[in-house]
């Protein structure tokens, strides 16, 4: 099968397959029943609307897709409905320029937190937890 044919071609007439196996050879997860279980919970909305993992995806759809405090933004492309690299992958979908933003800056804040909890190298010493308990204890 030639790469146009993948990706254009995919399991059902006219360029369609379900969301969870799409999904799954976009590399958005890494086996299709990870990509079921964010379905199912909630974490997957196309074209507004919260959908199921038959829910047939074809180009043109605009999917949301929540990934911990990080949320993509993206419009189908192409449909397939094998999984090939991630060359292949990545034409399958387009990010919105909205959506980059946010979760660069999303990644940003987040760096931020980490960097201000102070320990960078593992578990706080013991005088360090001393120090956090004198803290606590002079707070309540």
């Amino acid at each position: 099968m030639r790469k146009t044919e993948s990706l254009t071609g995919g399991g059902q007439p006219g360029g369609r397959v379900r969301l969870d196996k799409w999904l799954w050879v976009a590399r958005f997860y890494k086996t299709r029943g990870l990509s079921a279980e964010a379905i199912d919970s909630g974490k997957i909305e196309v074209d507004g609307e919260r959908a199921k993992r038959s829910r047939l995806v074809q180009a043109g759809d605009r999917l949301r897709i929540r990934s911990g405090p990080y949320e993509h933004v993206i419009e189908v492309q192409g449909v397939s409905d094998r999984r090939g690299s991630a060359a292949i992958a990545s034409a399958l979908y387009q990010e919105t320029v909205d959506s980059r933003k946010a979760r660069e800056a999303m990644a940003a804040h987040v760096r931020a937190m980490s960097a201000s909890t102070g320990y960078e190298s593992g578990r706080p010493t013991k005088k360090d937890r001393r120090d956090i308990e004198r803290v606590r204890r002079r707070s309540t």
